[in-house]
């Protein structure tokens, strides 16, 4: 797979209730157990903790960070890609924004959870600092995986 030489390629922006139907496409397209779209339109309407930050490769949107900012520290809620522009460093450069937009946003830290089967991402989340905190047991609905709690400091 190609990287993603050409970073005049990536724009960023803000989810707006208008984009909730391209994030419910790789939503669905990126988990088994995937959000409906009730649960971005609240986010992105109601809750002002809540940002969601799109990243547009080439023009199309190729993927979302969602996050909620409670006063210092930022959880991310999701992140995907659509299939297509994976292995490109894609997801890393999204996570690298967010992190920094969740920093400018006053957070100090920031944490996720992550199957401890998904190898990919729990490199990618090393390799951007991120260390292991503890583990939530069964805590996808779909296998009763067990999701390992990460955490950074910004």
């Amino acid at each position: 797979m190609e990287s993603c030489q050409d970073r005049g390629a990536i724009t960023y922006r803000i989810a707006t209730e208008a984009d909730v139907e391209q994030i419910v496409e790789i939503e669905n397209r990126a988990f088994t157990v995937p959000w409906p779209a009730e649960a971005f339109y609240q986010d992105i309407l109601t809750n002002r903790f809540a940002l969601y930050l799109l990243l547009e490769y080439q023009g199309k949107v190729a993927g979302y960070c969602g996050v909620w900012i409670v006063i210092d520290e930022a959880h991310i809620t999701n992140i995907a890609l659509l299939p297509e522009y994976r292995g490109r460093k894609l997801g890393q450069t999204l996570l690298e924004k967010m992190m920094a937009t969740a920093k400018e946003a006053g957070a100090k830290t920031m944490t996720l959870e992550v199957r401890v089967s998904n190898l990919p991402a729990k490199s990618l989340y090393k390799k951007l600092g991120f260390q292991e905190g503890g583990i939530r047991k069964r805590y996808y609905t779909d296998n009763q995986e067990d999701a390992l709690v990460m955490w950074v400091n910004l």
